[in-house]
């Protein structure tokens, strides 16, 4: 398992959460046919972007989104005030209670975050009038570009209703349809059944889909929220099918004392920033913590920052991971990130 499903529940606190094992590839040693190749085999990932009888891009193909920001709080990049008070209460209270009530929890589909998330591969197959995305847990999408119009009231569903067009060489999907019971990123953002989902993709090249994804709900969100994805190729590979087996554990997510957020002033937040050296089992990782007005952000390996949740001055929360500080009396700082999958240990560099 990849490591952000960073348990979208912190189950440091409330015991263990089963997952069936999911490897990662299939089917190893058959190239992916027509792809593309540089003079010594491997894949060529920035060659042309390929296009169909009809001369637009192709899309088709295995890829997996990277980067996990607006997956977890699709609104990182958001001012106070730009999301609804009744909204933003709601997600400060799933927040805390890392997840309980998720869709990844709960082991039904995520609807709309879904659009958002790096945890699944998608097999993306195009038609002329249909394109199919067909996701390792099971879940698909049907995006119809016959010429249809989405249904003004339609009935709600957990993956929503398509329909998509061409503008250019972008292809332009709208949906609506999807259930309330379900959140707009991990964290647990909610949405009405009002809310409308446009993504725009473009084959940059043969191994990158470059997405912008506008969500507009104006109940929870006064303005549209647009926040930019990558999907990367997948070559030399299939997908194995990932079936949530969890939902029995999450009764003992209900046993604990919701936490409490606490507020540091920058200069405490302050003695933490810099670039540590972490280790994970034997793999080398670099986090890197910077200060932002009254917030500690968070970059994992060079991805984009995101703000941690405090709930001591050493303690704080990286959606679902502890990340915990030890200063050391020569000056020093240590640092641990303590998540199911694994603990991480390390130190800031000198």
């Amino acid at each position: 398992m990849t490591r952000g499903a960073r348990t979208a529940m912190c189950l440091a606190m409330a015991g263990a959460m089963l997952m069936s094992g999911r490897a990662s590839a299939q089917w190893l040693h058959l190239p992916t046919p027509g792809l593309p190749r540089t003079p010594d085999g491997k894949p060529n990932l920035t060659a042309p972007a390929p296009r169909g009888a009809d001369g637009k891009p192709d899309f088709s193909g295995l890829w997996q989104k990277s980067g996990d920001k607006y997956y977890n709080n699709i609104a990182a990049d958001l001012k106070p005030g730009d999301v609804a008070p009744w909204a933003d209460a709601l997600y400060r209270e799933r927040r805390l209670d890392f997840g309980k009530d998720s869709m990844q929890t709960r082991c039904i589909p995520r609807g709309p975050a879904y659009t958002l998330s790096p945890y699944e591969q998608t097999r993306i197959v195009q038609t002329p009038t249909l394109v199919a995305m067909v996701n390792n847990d099971q879940t698909h999408r049907e995006i119809f570009m016959d010429g249809r119009s989405l249904e003004p009231d339609p009935n709600p569903t957990w993956m929503g209703y398509s329909v998509a067009h061409w503008d250019g060489d972008t292809l332009v999907v709208d949906s609506n349809g999807y259930t309330d019971r379900s959140w707009a990123d991990a964290d647990g953002h909610p949405h009405t059944e009002a809310l409308r989902v446009t993504e725009r993709y473009v084959r940059r090249d043969v191994g990158h889909i470059d997405l912008r994804v506008t969500f507009t709900d104006p109940t929870v969100f006064p303005a549209p929220v647009t926040v930019p994805m990558v999907l990367e190729l997948q070559p030399d590979t299939e997908m194995l099918e990932f079936v949530c087996e969890n939902e029995r554990d999450r009764a003992h997510m209900t046993t604990i004392e919701r936490p409490k957020e606490i507020m540091l002033e920058p200069a405490a937040l302050a003695r933490y920033a810099g670039v540590y050296d972490v280790d994970e089992r034997g793999k080398k990782h670099v986090v890197t913590l910077t200060v932002a007005g009254s917030t500690l952000q968070f970059s994992y390996d060079g991805e984009p920052a995101q703000a941690l949740v405090a709930f001591s001055p050493t303690r704080f929360s990286w959606t679902g991971t502890w990340v915990e500080f030890s200063p050391g009396a020569d000056g020093s700082m240590g640092i641990l990130l303590r998540s199911v999958e694994a603990d991480e240990q390390g130190v800031r560099r000198r």
